[in-house]
């Protein structure tokens, strides 16, 4: 196995599953008890993931140096090469120039990290997203690496197998960042493959399910996007009709969505949806709210709150929620990672909840969760539904929740979406929509001055929406939705296109 030590990165997780694809296990814990872990033998090489803190800040996420000593193959990732080489008398430094997202690195000396056997490999783009630097090598290393601005992007002590480099390989920004993970599997001595999703390993799940509900009513959290029908796909698959899927109408969704998902679920399973209209709640307990963060929790609350009232009508005690791992990571949940954004159903949650989660997805991420839907033989208009949020519009709308400006995100958000059915998708677009910015801008109409909303269009190219780029689509399309969001849509007067990388900007604008 491999120990990851968690230092709070957003993409720890994603370590653990770039080397899970690799057939290599591994286990996620926090740094301060690893020295007793490391002796129990089980662990052939040690990953220090990235973190937001500084090395040097009191109070910052440290370890025991005496783990350099222990002869294990070890890999600082970002805050991880700069934890070891302030832990070993090297020297870390804020940077001239702090770094989040594409960098070139230059090899600069052999080493068996940076083995790419099928070519002959001296550059690659990779992913940064950090404030320091490492500025002075501990002794016995040197620099293997280089950026434009970081002159020990990689550095290596190959005669005690420890190794530092400055940028992420396990985002798929990185060229070849899988490959590192694998040549650092070998260096421990492990023997990396493929390892793919298949139908026994889903069968797994849902046998694991069974095994832990056994006779118990279940009530599921269903939003009609990907990742809650997936999870109520796999808990009915589990317990058939002990389990009832529960669509809460919010009054946040897109237009049509419920009709949407009467018909799917209606024509395509037996599984007996029970919905419930609350628009009015929502909308009422979201009134005089502005701040994101208060938004994301009320809805969340609000839904807790009629899912438990639906359970105890069916003496339930499980509630399945679609919850994937990015959502866990965004909300801060390992102990040295910061919050992001409160996810309604994970940092939304009340803590007096009287139900029990059942989070079949959350150790997966998007495309991990779309193969287990194909498995399921669910139809590609929900395996490869664009993401939608389960606040909903609420977090597409900046400001205020009202019933006025949902109507003019929802027409505005259509028009994106029916534009969007009539062309070939680019490959690696994983979503777009429309925000109501709640910024008013002038214009003319006809001849007359008119005083508008301004509507913005998000698009983005993803593989796991851990990072991504904004999608570079035609300017003709655009322009197109843009003529007819101002022509159709008469409260509306601007639209604009977020061309923001993630990292800095997140997905979704709240």
């Amino acid at each position: 196995m491999i120990l990851i030590l968690d230092f709070g990165s957003q993409s720890t997780h994603l370590i653990s599953r770039r080397l899970r694809e690799l057939s290599i296990e591994t286990y996620i814990m926090p740094p301060e008890d690893a020295v007793e872990e490391l002796k129990t033998g089980k662990y052939k090489g040690i990953i220090l993931s990235g973190g937001p803190a500084s090395v040097y800040e009191d109070g910052a996420p440290t370890m025991d140096k005496t783990i350099f000593e222990m002869g294990i193959p070890l890999l600082g990732i970002c805050y991880g090469e700069q934890l070891m080489a302030h832990l070993m008398q090297g020297e870390v430094k804020s940077g001239l120039k702090k770094e989040y997202g594409p960098a070139i690195l230059e090899i600069k000396k052999a080493s068996p990290l940076f083995h790419f056997p099928d070519a002959e490999i001296t550059t690659l783009n990779v992913w940064m997203s950090h404030g320091d630097d490492v500025v002075a090598p501990p002794a016995g290393f040197e620099s293997i690496a280089v950026t434009e601005t970081i002159p020990h992007a990689a550095v290596a002590d190959e005669a005690r197998k420890l190794y530092g480099i400055q940028f992420h390989p396990e985002v798929v920004h990185t060229q070849f960042g899988l490959q590192i993970l694998e040549n650092f599997a070998r260096i421990c001595g492990l023997n990396p493959k493929e390892q793919p999703i298949t139908e026994e390993f889903v069968n797994n799940i849902i046998a694991d399910i069974k095994d832990s509900v056994k006779d118990t009513p279940v009530v599921g959290a269903l939003s009609g996007g990907v990742d809650s029908s997936i999870a109520c796909l796999l808990v009915y698959k589990a317990i058939g009709d002990q389990f009832t899927p529960i669509y809460i109408d919010s009054g946040l969704m897109r237009q049509d969505e419920t009709k949407e998902l009467e018909e799917v679920f209606g024509k395509n399973y037996d599984m007996k949806v029970t919905i419930v209209k609350a628009e009015d709640r929502f909308i009422d307990n979201l009134k005089g709210v502005t701040d994101p963060e208060t938004k994301r929790k009320i809805i969340g609350r609000t839904f807790i709150e009629i899912l438990d009232e639906e359970a105890q009508k069916r003496n339930a005690t499980f509630l399945v929620q679609g919850t994937i791992y990015p959502d866990v990571i965004e909300s801060a949940g390992t102990k040295h990672s910061k919050n992001i954004k409160s996810h309604h159903n994970v940092g939304g949650l009340p803590a007096d909840m009287k139900l029990t989660l059942l989070e079949p997805l959350r150790n997966f991420y998007k495309d991990e969760v779309r193969k287990i839907g194909s498995i399921l033989k669910l139809p590609e208009a929900i395996t490869h539904r664009y993401p939608f949020p389960g606040p909903g519009l609420a977090i597409r709308m900046i400001g205020e929740v009202t019933k006025e400006k949902l109507s003019t995100l929802r027409k505005s958000d259509a028009i994106v979406q029916e534009e969007l059915s009539k062309i070939e998708k680019p490959a690696n677009l994983w979503q777009m929509f429309a925000i109501h910015t709640g910024i008013k801008t002038t214009g003319v109409r006809g001849d007359d001055r008119a005083y508008g909303d301004t509507i913005a269009i998000r698009a983005i190219d993803a593989v796991d929406a851990m990072s991504g780029n904004f999608s570079q689509l035609p300017w003709e399309f655009l322009e197109k939705i843009s003529i007819r969001i101002v022509t159709e849509v008469v409260e509306v007067n601007r639209v604009v296109y977020d061309i923001t990388n993630k990292p800095p900007a997140t997905i979704e604008w709240e």
